[in-house]
């Protein structure tokens, strides 16, 4: 990808720091700016121990080197300097926005951390309304890599496209939310998970230390590598089908979903879009794959000293 390699982070909060880090290390360098200019120097000292820490773990080849591509901007005019992309995480959205269209060159792309507010409702009135996105990490970003592009109505698809090329070059693991809604993906998972884990432990099925451990003795370990769908596609001879007509009844009965997001048109759209429907024979191929995954991760965790 031949593209100009600085950026701005407007923000020097946790996340803005740990993007710093993901920038910095994917070899761009990277204008760090934030109104309290004492948040700064702490911000800087963060960068330099997270690149170290992904250095000692064979993550990145030189953490000093990266460090050094960090510079504290004196204002955003400063920061915008030679920019091709905005990474925000400020809560005051109109104002912060007002401004970096103001002062952003034409083709910069203007991406803002937002947890769970939706691109056009801090952007409808700006002149660059085609430039901004949601860029959604997961806490913290240079080490959880996915990311959620999210577009407002208005938002160029050349400019989605041209920000999955820049997460993806320093190491993210970008996604397109393709319409908005609010809380995104992985918060409206993460939403119900949590709600779930509440009622039970609240309504005394559980303790919360055994609920944690079903996660991470039980669904995290296999969602540490796979997703619902692959997950599910390996449970079930005739993969996501066959697993459908197995056990959807009785997920929407535990659920309270509507059961007819497992069969008929709503299945179909599912089946139409994951493309790669397995055999049985590669069903059984596919999971010896994951066994020796979760071999491997056990092995890993069984090395490493207790938390």
């Amino acid at each position: 990808m031949d593209v100009n390699k600085r950026v701005a982070v407007v923000g020097a909060g946790l996340i803005g720091r740990s993007w710093a880090i993901v920038f910095a290390g994917g070899g761009f360098e990277v204008a760090l700016y934030n109104a309290e200019r004492d948040i700064i120097d702490k911000a800087r000292a963060f960068v330099r121990e997270g690149l170290r820490d992904l250095a000692a773990q064979g993550l990145l080849d030189d953490a000093e080197a990266a460090a050094a591509r960090v510079r504290p901007a004196d204002d955003l005019a400063d920061a915008l300097d030679g920019a091709i992309l905005v990474q925000e995480r400020i809560e005051a959205k109109h104002a912060i926005f007002s401004e970096l269209d103001r002062l952003a060159a034409p083709e910069v792309i203007l991406a803002s951390s937002t947890s769970t507010i939706v691109a056009s409702l801090f952007t409808e009135s700006l002149e660059g309304r085609h430039r901004c996105l949601v860029a959604h990490p997961v806490n913290p970003p240079h080490l959880i890599p996915l990311v959620e592009l999210v577009g407002a109505p208005w938002t160029s698809p050349a400019i989605i496209a041209k920000a999955m090329a820049i997460y993806a070059a320093v190491g993210q693991a970008p996604i397109i939310v393709k319409r908005e809604i609010e809380g995104f993906v992985l918060n409206r998972l993460q939403a119900v998970l949590l709600s779930e884990a509440f009622r039970l432990v609240g309504d005394g099925y559980v303790t919360p230390q055994d609920l944690d451990k079903t996660l991470k003795d039980g669904l995290g370990l296999r969602w540490s590598f796979m997703g619902p769908f692959e997950t599910i596609e390996l449970n079930a001879p005739g993969g996501i089908p066959d697993y459908c007509r197995r056990y959807g009844a009785s997920l929407s009965a535990l659920s309270g979903a509507n059961p007819a997001i497992y069969d008929g048109e709503n299945l179909a759209r599912i089946l139409s879009q994951w493309e790669k429907v397995l055999t049985p024979d590669q069903v059984v191929a596919r999971m010896r794959w994951r066994d020796r995954r979760l071999a491997a991760l056990k092995a890993h965790q069984g090395s490493q000293p207790a938390g």
